[in-house]
């Protein structure tokens, strides 16, 4: 686990086995846990980030620096086609030169991971995309 977020969950008074144990299993802090907004918002997921946002952030950094920036966009696995499109459509129109989008579980090995015992199909706590959410 991230060292930051066990030293916060310490620091925080929260630090407990059940919580680690969630953590291990779901990759990300469920929100059966309990946990304070602001701990949970503070340690949110590549992959409860809405898609749109993923772009947005690139483009905020983009707009500070003369080369390219590559920005992956994290993609449900049931991510349709209309979804992917709708990424690299917001990203042109907002000018971004680089943009990769990853649909969970589509290779079988990847960087980030939900968790031990994962179904990628099960999870409804994805952020998926919305093309109504980012309209210019």
């Amino acid at each position: 686990m991230n060292p930051i977020f066990l030293r916060t969950l310490d620091q925080r008074g929260l630090a407990s086995q059940p919580i680690l144990d969630a953590v291990l299993r779901e990759g990300r802090l469920p929100d059966s846990l309990g946990l304070p907004p602001d701990f949970r918002a503070l340690f949110t997921t590549a992959l409860e980030i809405p898609p749109e946002f993923h772009v947005r952030m690139q483009a905020a950094f983009q707009a500070h620096v003369d080369n390219a920036v590559s920005k992956t966009v994290n993609l449900p696995a049931d991510a349709t086609p209309a979804a992917v499109a709708h990424i690299y459509q917001l990203a042109h129109r907002l000018g971004r030169k680089g943009i990769t989008v990853f649909r969970y579980a589509s290779r079988s090995e990847q960087v980030l991971l939900l968790g031990a015992g994962e179904e990628p199909y099960k999870y409804e706590h994805f952020a998926h995309c919305d093309p109504n959410a980012c309209r210019l």
